[in-house]
């Protein structure tokens, strides 16, 4: 056929060159013409069909792989191999040109093949995360990785098929270019070993919340990649943290709080130490007013006395034998009254402490850990309990230390000097 229309060119009075050149053109349009018309088949048909069974299935993974276009990307191989096939009988006086249209099909399946692949590995990715061990396993690292190496695979197979070479001669002549590449993929190099340690050891998963001031990163991690971990912070921006940077400098991770089922609260009152005294009958018949320490007020004052007469002691200087004092006795309020809060965790370390004495008074602080986790109604538990403490000073007849300010020092200056 092809020799009939070669020679129906000549006598129409085509010269042998430009007979051949129309010819070879002829074939590719024709080639291209049913590339075209198996590509239409293979979307409008065939992908069509596959689409459909999709969408009838339960399962949930094929649905995946038409999100991310898997279907649709394999179509695209229906063109090449047309391609493949035809060059044979389109071109068989001219075997060269046979080997060129293969090679060129070929590549460009390469390429089709790697784009599914891809999809094929984001898919599997999205089908991964509906499992809860991908909360604490992920995995996009590792999918990142496939990519890369599976993009080298294919460069190296169409180079090989370019030049008409081995695949092994081009890896062999490529050693001399490690040093390159490890330069070029060094971030990646250190990303795909901090993702294994990090893995591996379970130090961070996505939706912890993590602290790295470093980087100012303070929120929950977004994800894990292979070069880079997103961090939303409280205040809706994004920080981007260097995987590697996870392994080679200290973080803080507050997932072991979210899983404790409690959250601390340490905050202290420093008292004016001026303010601290021995506890006299009236203020201690006061106290006893107070119904949460009620029972320890009347206890320990019949246990002192008891024991000062016992002693023999002269009550009538202060400081000899025990006494009761407003500080002590605001703590053992404090401890009632933490008791009482609903809020309070019972089964975690529960601590009202006396810290040590500075210039800025005598610290009284609160250890302990709140039900609720969440931070707004967390801020709210701790600003709830300090209101009532600091509210109740005065009470135990006591003041909590601040510097002076300028209205207190102008105050306290004589008249003739305001």
């Amino acid at each position: 056929m092809r020799q009939q229309i070669f020679d129906y060119l000549v006598s129409a009075g085509f010269g042998e060159a430009a007979a051949a050149a129309i010819l070879i053109a002829g074939t590719l349009v024709a080639l291209a013409l049913l590339a075209w018309i198996a590509n239409l088949v293979a979307r409008q048909i065939i992908l069509a069909a596959v689409e459909r069974l999709v969408r009838r299935t339960k399962t949930d993974w094929d649905d995946a792989l038409a999100e991310r276009k898997v279907f649709a990307r394999f179509s695209h191989l229906a063109p090449a191999l047309v391609f493949w096939a035809g060059a044979a009988m389109a071109f068989e006086e001219m075997p060269g040109l046979i080997d060129v249209v293969r090679r060129l099909a070929e590549v460009y399946m390469i390429l089709v093949g790697l784009l599914a692949l891809s999809a094929f590995l984001d898919a599997a990715q999205d089908i991964y995360r509906k499992f809860d061990v991908s909360r604490r396993i992920p995995i996009r690292g590792y999918i990142q990785v496939a990519k890369i190496l599976a993009s080298i695979a294919a460069g190296v197979i169409v180079l090989s098929l370019l030049l008409q070479k081995s695949p092994l001669v081009l890896l062999t002549g490529m050693g001399a270019l490690t040093a390159i590449l490890l330069l070029v993929f060094k971030d990646a190099i250190l990303g795909l070993v901090a993702g294994i340690q990090l893995v591996a050891n379970d130090m961070v998963r996505p939706g912890d919340w993590i602290e790295m001031r470093k980087y100012g990163a303070d929120g929950d991690v977004m994800e894990v990649s292979l070069t880079t971990v997103k961090v939303r912070n409280w205040d809706k921006t994004v920080t981007t943290v260097p995987t590697y940077a996870l392994i080679s400098d200290s973080f803080r991770n507050w997932r072991g709080m979210t899983e404790s089922g409690g959250r601390r609260i340490k905050r202290s009152i420093s008292i004016d130490v001026d303010s601290i005294r021995h506890c006299d009958d009236e203020m201690l018949d006061r106290f006893e007013k107070v119904h949460r320490i009620r029972d320890y007020v009347r206890e320990t004052r019949a246990k002192i006395e008891q024991n000062n007469r016992d002693a023999g002691i002269d009550g009538s200087v202060p400081v000899n034998g025990r006494r009761m004092t407003n500080i002590g006795t605001f703590r053992k309020y404090m401890e009632a009254y933490l008791r009482e809060l609903p809020d309070v965790h019972p089964d975690m370390t529960f601590l009202v402490r006396q810290l040590q004495p500075t210039d800025r008074g005598l610290p009284i602080e609160i250890y302990l850990f709140s039900k609720d986790q969440r931070w707004v109604q967390y801020e709210a538990i701790q600003a709830d309990i300090f209101d009532h403490f600091f509210a109740s000073l005065e009470f135990f007849e006591l003041r909590a230390f601040q510097l002076p300010s300028g209205h207190s020092l102008a105050a306290s200056a004589p008249a003739g000097r305001r």
